[in-house]
């Protein structure tokens, strides 16, 4: 029972750094200079980390639910 808590942990884990560098690449691709006066400063730097965190969270837990759910399935017959 709790090594099944720990293999959870560790998918969670996994997911969520693999979602956050994935995130990461992908909004360096962003044009954050039409919203942001500096991007380059350090306020620029804090957005661009809040919302890389923000949409690895929104990211990993659709993914996760999502695989949760479809493991459910099998105790629906």
């Amino acid at each position: 029972m709790l090594e099944q808590f720990g293999q959870q942990a560790l998918v969670h884990l996994i997911v969520s750094l693999m979602f956050l560098v994935i995130i990461w690449w992908s909004l360096q691709a962003f044009r954050f200079d039409v919203l942001v006066k500096n991007p380059k400063s350090p306020q620029g730097i804090v957005l661009m980390i809040i919302m890389t965190i923000a949409l690895t969270q929104l990211v990993s837990s659709f993914f996760l639910d999502y695989l949760n759910y479809s493991r459910m399935l099998r105790f629906l017959f």
